[in-house]
């Protein structure tokens, strides 16, 4: 066992004093966690301050696990590496801070690997996936500002994530400068003037910059590129402080800030690029292009030379390669003779260098991949978008079974990609949901997995009016969630006294108990939607706004015949209709279950709400969470009538009784009453927003539609 710190507190003054300084190999910071001790003790004034002790333990411990021992006032943190000291530090400030003491406790992570999938937006010049939202262009300033990384990262580890993937089609220009390539470097942080207006690749093709946009630039900080390199390795040497893993994933091909950039309205849907005359050093999106090769190869080398503290790399053999069953070209082996020799050039001058690599399974299949990397020697994994768009959707995600055969052969575990593009708004927060969620991995297939967005940037918020919550990052906004993502992921045995206690501090004028249980239902609302109202991809469907990038506004007459999830054994109206007509019995979930359960959960809400209220004592965070709750069941409201104004729109279809018509808008007229209760909560505190997948999200712009649904079962006809 080998110590690696001690220290004490002075009686009364709550201060630190290390008795050892920290020994050259430690990565982890374990100043972290004792500041959050004096700051829990602080709290606290009336304990008797007790002295802290940190040893590794690595025989007896595994990888992140902790033990915490307490002999009167003297307390051992001991740990199988150094993030287990890390947490068992944080646990000890935690067990303070809720608690005023601190009991024996073990502590061992559940999943190896938790992580925040973020997709940035750098620069115009070399965006995010989609950067045509209110998120994106309000936050590219932000990703170059150390405070809020800082902030950013030091809440992650609160939050026991060690894993940050930050996703981009091409992060190089805007992060590395190459001998090779020196006009390819971007010095500035540029955003578009242009304004969005909601139409689906008005911007090209998303991951590609257009025409447009670079004809459209202002400058929203100056910075140089040695002033930009120095600050993201001071933002990778942070989370290697924090204990956070950092890796770059791209798409492909994406060449912004280097080849020329595509038209407006551009898309590739899956064919050959279009023909374009070279943009810096002769560099194309052309697969067939040397010039290309050569400068991305050389692109990967030098970032990762540059990052010394990046841990991994991933890829995607994307949208922007021509389809794999075009003769003659090969995915695989162009992304392994630009990123995977690309590394291993790195390698060569890095002795000793790991570089871990996630492959996406997107456009590609397993067969294909592993015929080019599997004799890649560094750890190697593969990544799959496991509840497709809809992490909001059902704890019993049913679409990885044929990815875990095509695994098996090759001995393979997975990242799961946990892409969140339903809630952005709203306050969300159902531990009973996660940890099922969590517990029904396959664990032994598992890598790690990662939650985050592809329509949305999850950094500071710009849409609150309370000034007092106005600007804060969207990870401090929604602290819950991200908390139970996280912790849940290192400890899924945490109970619910555990999260009421989490909330007790967090909001003390609130019961703790019965607010648990007031989110928990809001918190069920969305999920049951997207069962009923099922849609793989985030730009086909916005539970908070009913809108799809496409087809614009779901209406009632869609409500009838969608499919709902895989596996959801949901009924929609129309199917439900067919087979009370065939006379057979139902086993199935039918529409009008589903209407009910909103109801309940809604009712749930309301009430929940209307005890809680009075006890906010004007906080803002506990008014605007209320408030966020009682939109959710409005909202829920809505879709359950919604939904039963779709079946009685089905049995009209089925047998023209016209009570069913009659009904349908009843239903319908209720529906126009709760989605103006929705937009009235929502408005109270929120600006409307520009989504960059599913257009506009303004409440009471929506209402027109809302209200056009209404028209649609007055006049509507058997077909």
């Amino acid at each position: 066992m080998r110590t690696l710190r001690f220290f004490s507190f002075l009686a009364g003054l709550a201060l630190l004093i290390p008795f050892a300084q920290l020994m050259a190999q430690e990565s982890v910071d374990l100043d972290f966690p004792r500041a959050k001790i004096v700051t829990a003790l602080q709290q606290h004034p009336d304990l008797a301050v007790p002295s802290v002790r940190f040893s590794l333990d690595e025989k007896e411990l595994t990888a992140q696990a902790y033990q915490i021992e307490v002999w009167g006032n003297e307390i051992s943190v001991r740990g199988g590496d150094e993030r287990g000291l890390l947490y068992g530090g944080l646990e000890v400030a935690e067990q303070l801070e809720l608690y005023g003491r601190v009991k024996n406790t073990k502590g061992e992570a559940f999943l190896a690997k938790r992580g925040i999938k973020f997709n940035i937006p750098l620069d115009a010049r070399t965006p995010g996936y989609d950067d045509t939202g209110d998120a994106a262009q309000k936050n590219i300033a932000e990703m170059w500002n150390w405070d809020f990384w800082k902030e950013f990262l030091d809440d992650m580890a609160l939050h026991r994530y060690n894993v940050l993937t930050v996703w981009s089609p091409h992060p190089f220009p805007s992060m590395i400068k190459m001998k090779a390539y020196p006009e390819v470097a971007l010095n500035d942080v540029m955003v578009t003037t242009l304004e969005p207006i909601g139409v689906e690749n008005e911007w090209g093709e998303p991951q590609l910059v257009s025409s447009n946009v670079l004809e459209n630039l202002k400058v929203v900080k100056e910075m140089t590129i040695e002033e930009k390199i120095a600050l993201w390795q001071r933002i990778m040497a942070h989370a290697k402080k924090r204990g956070i893993d950092v890796y770059f994933i791209t798409w492909n091909i994406c060449l912004n800030g280097v080849a020329k950039a595509v038209p407006p309205f551009y898309r590739t849907y899956g064919v050959t690029p279009y023909p374009e005359p070279p943009g810096k050093y002769g560099v194309s999106h052309q697969v067939d292009d040397q010039e290309t090769i050569s400068y991305l190869r050389e692109a990967v080398k030098t970032f990762l030379l540059t990052y010394p503290d990046l841990k991994g790399i991933g890829v995607t053999a994307g949208e922007h390669m021509p389809p794999r069953s075009l003769p003659g070209f090969d995915r695989e082996k162009w992304l392994w003779e630009t990123y995977g020799k690309g590394i291993l050039d790195a390698k060569e001058e890095q002795a000793g260098r790991t570089v871990e690599f996630i492959h996406r399974v997107w456009n590609s299949d397993m067969e294909a991949i592993m015929k080019h990397w599997d004799a890649y020697s560094d750890p190697f994994a593969v990544n799959f978008k496991y509840a497709k768009a809809r992490l909001y959707s059902s704890p019993d995600i049913p679409f990885a079974k044929q990815h875990l055969e095509d695994m098996k052969p090759y001995g393979l575990k997975s990242w799961w990609n946990l892409r969140n593009d339903d809630i952005f708004v709203y306050r969300w927060g159902d531990p009973e949901y996660v940890r099922s969620f969590l517990k029904n991995f396959p664990r032994e297939h598992t890598a790690a997995y990662h939650m985050g967005s592809d329509g949305y940037v999850w950094g500071r918020e710009f849409i609150a009016k309370d000034h007092s919550l106005a600007g804060q990052l969207e990870i401090k906004k929604h602290w819950y969630n991200f908390m139970l993502w996280g912790r849940l992921g290192y400890d899924n045995e945490l109970d619910k006294s555990f999260f009421t206690n989490k909330l007790a501090h967090h909001f003390p004028n609130l019961p703790a108990e019965p607010l648990y249980d007031t989110w928990q239902s809001a918190s069920k609302i969305v999920p049951q939607v997207n069962r009923f109202y099922w849609k793989n991809w985030d730009y086909m469907w916005s539970v908070e706004s009913c809108y799809n990038m496409r087809e614009g506004f779901q209406s009632v007459v869609d409500f009838m015949d969608n499919p709902s999830m895989e596996g959801s054994n949901i009924l929609n109206p129309t199917t439900y209709v067919e087979q009370l007509a065939s006379g057979k019995t139902i086993t199935a979930i039918s529409p009008l279950t589903v209407a009910n359960n909103l109801r309940e959960e809604a009712k749930l809400t309301l009430e929940g709400v209307k005890k809680l209220d009075p006890q906010t004592d004007g906080e803002a965070e506990a008014t605007v969470l209320l408030d966020d709750l009682a939109a959710m069941a409005h909202l829920g409201l809505y879709y359950a009538a919604k939904i039963e104004a779709a079946t009685e729109l089905a049995f009209l279809q089925a047998n023209q009784e016209s009570k069913h018509k009659q009904e349908a808008v009843r239903r319908l007229v209720e529906a126009l009453d709760h989605w103006t209760n929705y937009a009235k909560l929502s408005e109270k505190h929120y600006r409307a927003q520009s989504l960059a997948r599913t257009r506009r999200l303004d409440w009471s712009a929506i209402l027109a539609d809302v209200k056009a649904d209404i028209g649609l079962a007055q006049t509507f006809r058997r077909e």
